[in-house]
């Protein structure tokens, strides 16, 4: 079965292969073909049997209980988020077809948007900006309205001179989106994303393979701006009533440095497009 068909199977199976009978406390008996745990160790480490675990691996068992889903989160050594994550792919729901849906951004959105003093954006569930502020368009012009952020960090190869913590974002974007999707794997737009980026980029193979969950949050993020050098800001996403939308701010922490160079770019009026197109062919 597939991920669509069987979603918790496959979320089981990518999870154990992530953990090391050394770290489940357990020899490493005879020749491993794949990494990680085996079914039975498992069922085993759990106390359920391994035909039983087997079921639940392959989609034939759709309704374990709660006390066998925490034994199997704890052997497989979950945190909050992907335990959570795990118990929502057990429910059984009848599912809706689902139809491309256009986000739109409310017009009190689009007034606070226009009102801040700081770089902001607002960003659907899959990450595509549906506004920006000329701010955030000073910190990059791919935060701009019609950009997906997850196109461009994996397809982009610029991203990774200008995100110095890569690989980190990385992980984080793609656990952000597990976790927003959860079992609503039949819209239109994220089965056109998640082909478009499994096709084309091999870190995002890797990492959608890994079935990591992290819930959004804020906290520092590090850039290195051709106009500025180095630029440490703050990020916080901030829910907009009554919809799916985030609205997405960047600031300085105040009279630091970087608040400096922030308003140095507020004030400049510099040409990102032209200047940042330089910077990569040199």
């Amino acid at each position: 079965m597939s991920e669509a068909t069987n979603p918790l199977g496959a979320f089981l199976q990518a999870r154990r292969a992530l953990v090391t009978p050394e770290a489940a406390g357990i020899p490493a008996m005879g020749v491993r073909r794949v990494p990680g745990l085996r079914r039975e160790e498992v069922a085993m480490l759990a106390g359920i049997s391994a035909d039983y675990y087997l079921r639940l691996e392959r989609g034939r068992d759709r309704n374990p209980s709660l006390q066998v889903l925490e034994s199997i989160a704890r052997v497989l050594q979950l945190d909050a988020d992907h335990t959570a994550h795990m118990m929502s792919l057990v429910a059984e729901a009848p599912r809706r077809r689902h139809r491309r849906r256009k986000e739109t951004v409310p017009a009190s959105a689009l007034n606070l948007l226009d009102s801040l003093v700081q770089p902001a954006f607002i960003e659907g569930r899959y990450f595509d900006i549906l506004a920006a502020n000329d701010l955030a368009r000073a910190i990059s012009p791919r935060l701009d309205a019609g950009g997906n952020q997850l196109r461009d960090q994996f397809l982009d190869p610029g991203q990774q001179s200008f995100h110095p913590e890569w690989v980190a974002m990385t992980e984080c974007f793609v656990g952000n989106l597990r976790q927003a999707v959860g079992t609503d794997i039949d819209d239109p737009r994220y089965i056109e994303l998640i082909g478009e980026l499994s096709l084309a980029s091999p870190r995002f193979r890797e990492l959608w393979a890994r079935h990591e969950v992290r819930a959004q949050s804020g906290g520092p993020i590090k850039m290195f701006h051709p106009q500025v050098g180095d630029l440490t800001l703050n990020r916080d996403r901030l829910a907009i009533s009554g919809t799916d939308l985030m609205l997405v701010v960047y600031h300085p922490d105040p009279g630091s440095a970087d608040a400096d160079k922030l308003s140095l770019l507020a004030s400049a009026g510099l040409p990102t497009r032209e200047v940042e197109s330089e910077a990569r062919q040199v």
